[in-house]
């Protein structure tokens, strides 16, 4: 079976914006969220900046009871379940104790780590001899599947209920996975989505490895640069993406609003090898990926209108600029529009995934290619390959019909999809 997959639902809680209206205009008008962390200058980090998003305490009631809010302590589940009702109510699906258990709709729901905060405290209870104090839901805050199990609480799906986890991959490759199992007919539906958790305990080994910036504390908005010469780090940042993805005859019965159709994709590593490293990915690996993605997808790589890369705002920038072109045998006046959702957000890690396709889906629902920020000084190598008008610094308003997404993680991993204007 080969069923096609569209995109029903949406939902978002990124450091510019919280629910799809708040996050569209911010891609639209080139809204940053990157801000000053006080709490890292008092930790006496060097790079005080990062991405977070901002939920105020009465939307948690909208989604959590008052039980649940109790000793509730990791952000990761809180972005989570926020993205991922959002997405099903978005989707026209069942939210709530009512809810009767769907066997034909699943959750892969994707975390790099998971309650980082709630370790911390059950650490100083435990060392303290005192873990009555531990609470019943430090488990389920602090497994990596603690998101999808929550998320289950309210969804009631009854297929394959999962969490994956591939850095800086895991929220395209939980796209990937869930269009592969209702391509297949395991499934009608699936909530696909990621999320990262905040806070010095995340981000803290980054600030460590001297890989973020430290010079622009007292001017946040500048710090991310893609693409640009003076790109000096990715700034941190977190938040989730959820997409419930539907088997298209499933949603034209149901009559449900299309975003856009998952054309393809492709997930891959270069194997830590020619180049490739921990931190590093293998250029080879990189291009067989946006190959196989393409390939899979059924189109030309001339059709791709643009492409919304991983592109973090380090040194290696240019080299997946160089990637792209090889792998599509473009370059200059040939070669797509190409952003990067990192100037605006900073590198949300896990949830990095989620919320750059949920970018690339608006951009083709709304036909806009939102601006790059903070590359005025483009790349020189980036100029020579793609070209400036390549690189929009301000949102265009065009037909967009096919997006190529990237995610390039740690491991030496990779993962690309191909979203496309859903045409009956």
């Amino acid at each position: 079976m080969n069923r096609r997959v569209v995109i029903t639902g949406m939902g978002v809680a990124a450091p510019n914006g919280v629910g799809l209206t708040a996050f569209s205009e911010a891609l639209k008008t080139g809204k940053s969220g990157i801000k000053f962390q006080p709490e890292l200058e008092r930790l006496k980090f060097r790079c005080q900046i990062a991405g977070n998003p901002e939920i105020p305490e009465e939307m948690l009631k909208d989604y959590f009871s008052d039980l649940e809010l109790r000793g509730l302590n990791s952000s990761g589940i809180v972005y989570g379940v926020i993205s991922g009702v959002d997405a099903w109510k978005d989707a026209g699906l069942p939210v709530g104790p009512d809810a009767k258990t769907d066997w034909d709709s699943g959750i892969i729901f994707g975390t790099g780590i998971l309650g980082v905060d709630k370790f911390r405290e059950a650490i100083h209870l435990i060392d303290d001899k005192n873990t009555r104090r531990l609470g019943s839901t430090s488990v389920i805050q602090t497994m990596a599947s603690g998101i999808s199990a929550y998320l289950n609480s309210k969804l009631a799906c009854g297929n394959q209920v999962t969490t994956n986890s591939s850095a800086c991959t895991t929220g395209t490759e939980a796209i990937l996975m869930a269009a592969e199992r209702i391509r297949l007919g395991k499934a009608n539906r699936i909530l696909a989505g990621s999320c990262s958790d905040s806070g010095p305990y995340v981000w803290g080994g980054f600030d460590a490895m001297r890989i973020l910036p430290h010079k622009y504390n007292d001017n946040p908005e500048a710090a991310s640069r893609p693409m640009s010469a003076s790109a000096a780090g990715f700034v941190p940042g977190s938040g989730a993406g959820a997409l419930v993805l539907e088997d298209l005859e499933s949603a034209l019965e149901r009559g449900a609003k299309i975003y856009a159709e998952v054309l393809g994709g492709h997930i891959n590593s270069g194997g830590q090898r020619n180049g490739g490293s921990m931190t590093a990915p293998n250029s080879e690996g990189v291009v067989r990926c946006i190959k196989n993605a393409i390939f899979d997808a059924g189109v030309q790589a001339a059709e791709i209108d643009s492409i919304n890369g991983h592109i973090t705002a380090t040194g290696m920038d240019a080299t997946e600029i160089k990637n792209w072109s090889e792998a599509l045998d473009l370059k200059k006046d040939d070669f797509p529009l190409i952003n990067s959702l990192k100037g605006l957000t900073g590198h949300c890690l896990s949830a990095a995934g989620s919320i750059e396709s949920i970018a690339s889906v608006l951009q083709i629902s709304d036909d806009f290619v939102f601006g790059n920020i903070n590359c005025e000084d483009l790349h020189p190598e980036i100029e020579n390959i793609a070209g400036r008008k390549k690189v929009p610094q301000k949102t265009l308003y065009r037909k967009v019909s096919t997006v190529a997404k990237a995610s390039f993680g740690f491991g030496d991993v990779n993962a690309v999809v191909i979203f496309g204007k859903f045409q009956s």
